[in-house]
């Protein structure tokens, strides 16, 4: 496969970079089949699929990464998060990927609005864990803020979790910290939108053609439920799917009926492609 010129292979001490977009982005693969890939959120890396990526290797190609500014990835040209979808995306070319199923959680949401609206790499389905994918309204907008304003001031590290699973699992709260710890320090605005910035994604999802499930923890504090049903409902076509007693991080407190779910809706996006 001849690579983009932006694109070349890097080895540091014999771990996966490829040199993309002024950085060097960490990544690994696990598995065979279709390639699926999943996109982290602002309080992990490539470690939190930890529980999902040996159930998905059993079906699926499982691409992993570290998006600049955290992990192995270093923001060293300073692009931050304008450039997290064209680092992914130059990811998926080198990987020689003319299709591919995303999983994306929270802020991993704007690669996953990248691949599906952005590449010529087809998104055969979009699953959009805790995060709106950029499909918002007025009153979605209100809600966000009230959902902001509930939190206070403690930042989200805080609400990445239900409080039952701390109390609970204070081994799996302890682990998913310290994954957290290993990211570099950003700007505390790093993930921040323009001011004034008033775009929505919801007409495009909605026009793109890939299936599309909107998934979110029971008491999510950060995205809640009524949030994200409302987002869903301004993406005709689009799933929309409670998962009980997790938080924001439904993936690594409830993994089992996560996987489960995704799962499911892959094969549904799968029967559904065989039939057009």
């Amino acid at each position: 496969m001849l690579l983009p010129p932006a694109c070349r292979m890097v080895h540091v001490l014999d771990v996966p970079f490829i040199e993309v977009n002024g950085i060097e982005l960490y990544y690994e693969v696990h598995g065979s089949g279709p390639p699926l890939l999943f996109a982290h959120g602002q309080g992990g890396n490539h470690l939190v699929w930890w529980q999902q990526v040996p159930f998905f290797a059993k079906h699926y190609t499982c691409i992993t990464f570290d998006a600049r500014a955290f992990g192995r990835s270093h923001d060293i040209d300073g692009k931050g998060r304008s450039s997290f979808g064209a680092d992914v995306i130059g990811l998926l070319q080198h990987l020689g990927a003319e299709d591919v199923r995303v999983v994306a959680h929270s802020m991993g949401g704007r690669i996953g609005i990248a691949i599906a609206l952005r590449s010529n790499i087809a998104c055969k389905a979009l699953v959009l864990s805790g995060t709106n994918g950029g499909a918002v309204d007025d009153a979605i907008r209100d809600r966000q803020d009230e959902a902001a304003r509930a939190r206070g001031h403690q930042g989200l590290g805080p609400h990445s979790v239900a409080p039952a699973f701390k109390r609970e699992r204070p081994d799996m709260w302890f682990l998913y910290q310290a994954i957290g710890r290993l990211n570099p320090p950003r700007p505390r605005d790093f993930l921040a939108l323009p001011p004034g910035f008033r775009g929505s994604t919801a007409e495009r999802l909605a026009a793109c053609g890939a299936p599309i499930l909107y998934l979110v923890g029971e008491h999510d504090t950060v995205t809640p439920p009524g949030m994200i049903e409302m987002c869903h409902r301004i993406v005709p076509g689009s799933r929309y799917q409670v998962v009980e007693g997790a938080g924001h991080s439904t993936y690594f407190e409830r993994p089992e009926e996560f996987n489960g779910v995704v799962l499911e809706f892959l094969r549904a996006a799968n029967t559904r492609e065989s039939h057009l």
